[in-house]
């Protein structure tokens, strides 16, 4: 289902606009960091659903650019058939930030998709966008062009926020296989929650914040589903599920436009609060991501903060375009990785079955899991919310402000670094600070695990039952 946040800089502290949210998915998930790469003109790329998938479809082949851009992302392996490896966006070199977000299409669009469809899914467009788009605008345009020339393969509806420093989107695509999709422009005054992505009345022709392909409403109205004649063109009363913004983004919002309100405005660590709640984050947050969207001197400077699992339990820490590679603990392992568990660390059956072989590399596995150590403790914290997890949240909480506040100066260190045409030596001080941070807060995490496992285990209060236990959540 998934989540985002976007909160415009004339909100905020420090002026700067924020993209937050994480994804709702069951499988394991993993931080990867993508190079710029340079590809053959006749290259092609794997695209769209297969038959096995829950609305099925057709994989085809689409044409790669010469050049794709840096960008780091979260990968995870299952969701309702999509093949994997799947993402639901992060950060490129050129500042653009994705979110996918689950949004349900109109019950007789689902229907009327065709069981051949072809063309991008969801994750295919958000890493798509990652890799092409300079611009929110312009990974708008990506996604109207993919879907107008190639098609749109579904699981029943979806979005995109995406932004840059300037402005976001929302992009909502649709059910159907009749290349439906329709955006909205977010700017300095917007905060926008998706959960799921929603689109209200829009005007009868795109202009400067609204964009849609010349048979949007028209086909509405051959469908029957709309007449002009009773008033402005309402996406989700027409295409959408007709909730119009669930209680949970209401909430949110509003909770956020109060602190926005406040004489300092939103904070750092109100966006942390946004996606790290109790009352909106729990198990089926599979990570969290934080997006300062600014243009620093140097895009090596580029920050997200990215936490393993939902960040109720787990701290967000930062991480940067201008780094050189990640700790293998925060790499893709077995646990809770669709289809390993058929698989072994073994080649003997290879020649027979070359997919019986692990996808993961043996000395990754042999690593501490960091997807897996945080989960532990997220499911100790929540057996024992009392006073357990309010410890646990407060924990992370002052690890992500000195984390803050460290922030400035090892940012300043690589600027300068980089004005003296020493790139080598920023981005090895960009890696070394963050890897020692990602490391030093799983260390943390299996040392708070184990006295929270102690703890239960005198106090008899394992939950032993198959009713898992968690906080009040909101959605």
């Amino acid at each position: 289902m998934s989540y985002g946040i976007y909160i415009g800089g004339n909100h905020t502290a420090d002026g700067i606009a924020y993209l937050a949210g994480y994804g709702d998915e069951p499988s394991s998930h993993w931080l990867e960091l993508v190079p710029r790469q340079h590809h053959m003109l006749d290259t092609t790329i794997t695209v769209g659903v297969s038959p096995t998938s829950n609305l099925p479809g057709q994989r085809s082949q689409i044409p790669q650019v010469t050049e794709t851009f840096r960008h780091v992302r979260v990968s995870y392996s299952h969701y309702l058939g999509v093949p994997a490896p799947i993402t639901n966006g992060g950060l490129n070199e050129h500042g653009v930030a994705v979110r996918d977000v689950w949004s349900t299409s109109r019950a007789e669009l689902v229907v009327m998709t065709p069981a051949d469809q072809a063309g991008p899914n969801y994750s295919d467009l958000a890493r798509i966008v990652l890799e092409r788009a300079r611009t929110a605008r312009e990974g708008v345009d990506i996604i109207a062009s993919l879907i107008a020339e190639h098609g749109y393969s579904c699981y029943g509806g979806n979005s995109h926020i995406i932004a840059d420093p300037d402005e976001a989107w929302v992009v909502i695509e649709f059910s159907g296989g009749k290349g439906l999709w329709v955006a909205e422009r977010l700017g300095p005054d917007s905060i926008r929650a998706s959960r799921p992505g929603h689109i209200g009345v829009i005007p009868d022709q795109p202009d400067a914040d609204f964009l849609f392909p010349a048979h949007f409403i028209s086909t509405a109205v051959d469908l029957g589903w709309y007449d002009p004649a009773n008033g402005p063109f309402d996406v989700n009363r027409v295409y959408g599920d007709g909730k119009g913004r669930w209680e949970g983004v209401a909430w949110v919002e509003a909770e956020m436009r109060t602190r926005a309100a406040q004489a300092d405005k939103i904070t750092l660590a109100d966006v942390f609060w946004s996606i790290s709640t109790e009352k909106l984050t729990g198990d089926t947050a599979g990570y969290g991501q934080v997006v300062p969207l600014m243009h620093p001197s140097h895009d090596a400077l580029r920050v997200m903060w990215h936490a393993p699992v939902g960040p109720v339990t787990a701290p967000l820490v930062p991480v940067f375009i201008g780094m050189t590679d990640l700790p293998p603990e925060y790499a893709a392992h077995r646990y809770l990785t669709e289809g390993e568990s058929a698989r072994f660390l073994d080649s003997r059956h290879a020649e027979r079955d070359p997919d019986s072989v692990s996808h993961v590399p043996q000395g990754v596995e042999v690593t501490r899991s960091a997807f897996q150590i945080f989960k532990r403790l997220m499911h100790l914290a929540f057996q024992a919310q009392e006073p357990i997890l309010a410890e646990v949240w407060d924990h992370w909480r002052r690890v992500e402000s000195q984390l803050a506040a460290d922030l400035p100066d090892v940012l300043r260190s690589a600027e300068v670094l980089l004005d003296a045409g020493e790139p080598r030596l920023a981005a090895r001080l960009l890696t070394d600070f963050s890897t020692t941070r990602l490391l030093s807060v799983l260390t943390e995490a299996e040392a708070l695990g184990d006295a929270v496992e102690m703890r239960l285990r005198r106090a008899a209060r394992l939950n032993m039952t198959h009713n898992p236990i968690k906080p009040e959540q909101i959605w």
